[in-house]
């Protein structure tokens, strides 16, 4: 049984300047590009079934330079819509909401290209993705390019977790991350690789 693995995209400039970017699609920094070619080695040697990249440029940019082959362009693996909180910083946000939190409080709806969702609704989708990967497991790995807050309730959901639980898995930039199983049931098997 192959293992569902998790890379983050590479840097970008709101990354680095932690604004929250859902739907906005920018393109990689430099050091982004560098993050993503690093990757390459740690992907050497597996078996990989299936690459599924979310729609963002800077996902299959990230992809691309690591060496692989997208298979599939899934919208279902679009970063979590932030709503009127799209392209502000959580320090920003918390100037007129003090003590807000992205996985207790939600976001408020924006203009229509970023309407917002909820952390439910970021569950149902990426649940939709794990059943979609499941089956090439059989043959071999399964890579997901995508960001980092929907991997996190990604990777909640794998485990059978709310999908709130993504608040515990802490993920950066060009890091590699695995799903494996033990006797049977979901394991992390690695977290937040970074390139060597």
């Amino acid at each position: 049984m192959g293992e569902l693995i998790i890379l983050r995209h590479g840097e970008t400039e709101w990354s680095r300047a932690r604004r929250h970017t859902g739907r906005t699609d920018l393109p990689l920094t430099e050091r982004g590009e560098e993050q993503a070619r690093a990757v390459a080695p740690l992907l050497a040697g597996r078996t990989i079934a299936r690459v599924l990249a979310s729609p963002a440029e800077r996902a299959r940019r990230t992809a691309e330079l690591a060496g692989l082959r997208v298979d599939e362009v899934d919208p279902d693996l679009w970063e979590w819509d932030y709503g009127g909180y799209e392209g502000i910083t959580t320090a920003a946000i918390r100037e007129g909401r003090p003590g807000w939190f992205l996985w207790d409080d939600g976001v408020v709806p924006g203009d229509a290209d970023h309407p917002g969702e909820s952390v439910e609704r970021v569950g149902e989708r990426v649940d939709a993705v794990i059943a979609r990967a499941e089956p090439h497991l059989e043959r071999g790995d399964v890579v997901l390019v995508a960001h980092g807050h929907v991997l996190r309730v990604l990777t909640a959901r794998r485990l059978g977790l709310d999908p709130a639980a993504g608040r515990l898995f802490a993920l950066d930039t060009g890091t590699l991350s695995t799903l494996g199983t033990e006797h049977g049931r979901p394991v992390i098997a690695s977290w937040n690789v970074p390139p060597r």
